[in-house]
């Protein structure tokens, strides 16, 4: 076998799929760092060990919910006050959806969440509740049935999808807008089919609306068409015989206060 101290330096190295050449070739090799036993623990905090941990949420979240069956995914603001309209309003979806043979996927935290479990769970449904790791830790409200706890944002807005037939979106702030308009641009890119979307709140949702009309659609941002991705309404039944359709196709009249 060769000395290694007088064998050159390779022109390329191949590891896996990547390919190094000239000063970013590496010295030794995967297997090499693999079975060394000295050394510090930093390579648990690497971009490559934190794949493994990606994909541990995705095996994790796919396991726990694969047999969940047809499910809605309700949004809304955490800091919605228990004795408000809203929640009340969440509530009484959660249990209407539950009555309409789905169960009810939220993000496992107080407020409108916990409404919408709430609801789900007095209706004897099956309550979901996909938490996510931060700073001031919330928890998983006491009316979730399934809950699990995520890391990454990415992996628990997979599951709110893949999971879901549709959303139904409360009142809420950056998070509840970041959830909607990623399932938005899911629909107008035909990455997902079949999931109606549906604002609960016309008050509320009212400017949001006027402004992607009179504006965003104006300054043809968008098309007038992606104005029907999306319906608004006060009431629940509506809400829920909306989010339930199955036929795929876009709802009319999105929001009474404009013709689209």
């Amino acid at each position: 076998m060769d000395d290694p101290e007088e064998m050159q330096q390779p022109d390329e190295q191949r590891l896996g799929p990547v390919v190094r050449r000239r000063d970013q070739i590496k010295p030794g090799t995967t297997d090499q760092r693999l079975l060394e036993s000295e050394g510090d623990s930093e390579w648990v905090h690497t971009d490559p060990w934190r794949v493994m941990r990606i994909q541990s949420e995705f095996v994790e979240g796919f396991g726990a919910l694969a047999e969940l069956g047809p499910a809605v995914s309700v949004f809304g603001s955490a800091r919605t006050p228990v004795e408000s309209p809203e929640y009340e309003a969440g509530v009484e979806i959660g249990r209407a959806l539950v009555d309409a043979g789905f169960a009810v996927i939220t993000g496992g935290g107080p407020g409108a969440m916990e409404a919408a479990n709430k609801g789900a769970r007095e209706a004897k449904g099956v309550s979901v509740g996909l938490g996510i790791e931060l700073p001031f830790e919330q928890g998983l409200n006491q009316h979730v049935d399934i809950g699990l706890n995520f890391r990454y944002f990415f992996v628990r807005k997979m599951m709110f999808v893949k999971y879901a037939q549709g959303f139904v979106v409360l009142p809420g702030g950056l998070g509840t807008l970041d959830e909607l308009f990623e399932a938005l641009t899911l629909v107008q890119t035909q990455k997902v089919t079949r999931f109606p979307i549906v604002l609960f709140g016309t008050e509320y949702w009212g400017g949001l609306v006027d402004w992607l009309k009179n504006t965003v659609v104006a300054q043809g941002k968008a098309a007038d068409k992606d104005l029907l991705l999306f319906h608004v309404t006060d009431d629940v039944s509506e809400a829920v015989a909306l989010v339930t359709k199955v036929t795929g196709q876009p709802v009319a009249a999105p929001y009474e206060g404009f013709e689209a």
